[in-house]
């Protein structure tokens, strides 16, 4: 699966896949079936969520087995009004998921990514990038929720985004917490280059749109988690 290192920028390692393109579930990409992830595999499971999306669209992920490491890539964007939403719920003692999304929106976009610990020593762990274009409007909201018996569970939802002149972007994280977890974050940022990187590049011989461009790249990888 080099392919999605080329176009659009995501690592693959040995693991068990479920793959996604526009939306669609990929047989033939993916060695395990889009389901439940019930069972422990030596390796571990890499959800790959790829293309361009419209309309509405989700994402549900169960993880039920115990031990099992889960890496989660999101790389899409929008040239239409969207919705998107991601549902992980969390039920397998010790097993972690931590996730990479990155949303590029040049429309209307509404995100929504809802984390659940169903059970002591969890982890979902997912971070959310968007690029805004000039004129689209972005709604991204996300929540944690730590039920009643999931002591001892790392969570971490968190968002930040780079705007183009007139994009807009509203962010709604949030948590809902009934047993005392290791730790539990959630934040929201915009990121900003700063002039001195700016002139850099600019003093290095890049054009403004070669700068543009590079700034972006740095954007999209800067907060990978893994």
């Amino acid at each position: 699966m080099s392919y999605m290192w080329d176009e659009f920028n995501i690592k693959t390692f040995a693991a068990e896949t479920i793959v996604y393109r526009d939306g669609v579930y990929c047989a033939d990409l993916s060695t395990l079936p889009c389901a439940p992830i019930d069972t422990h595999y030596d390796l571990p499971v890499h959800i790959i969520y790829i293309g361009e999306i419209a309309g509405k669209n989700e994402l549900n992920i169960e993880i039920n087995a115990e031990n099992q490491p889960v890496f989660l890539d999101v790389n899409v964007k929008n040239k239409k009004p969207a919705f998107f939403n991601i549902f992980i719920k969390n039920t397998g003692k010790n097993s972690e998921i931590r996730g990479h999304v990155l949303l590029e929106n040049h429309s209307e976009l509404e995100f929504d990514c809802r984390g659940v610990h169903g059970a002591e020593n969890t982890g979902i762990l997912v971070q959310t990038n968007i690029i805004a274009g000039g004129g689209s409007k972005s709604k991204l909201s996300g929540a944690a929720v730590i039920e009643r018996g999931a002591a001892d569970c790392i969570s971490d939802i968190t968002f930040c985004a780079m705007c183009d002149a007139g994009a807009r972007v509203e962010f709604m994280p949030a948590q809902y917490i009934s047993a005392v977890p290791l730790s539990a974050g959630h934040s929201a940022s915009l990121y900003s280059p700063t002039s001195p990187q700016i002139q850099y590049l600019h003093e290095s011989g890049m054009s403004r749109q070669e700068t543009d461009h590079a700034l972006r790249e740095a954007f999209r990888n800067k907060f990978t988690l893994f």
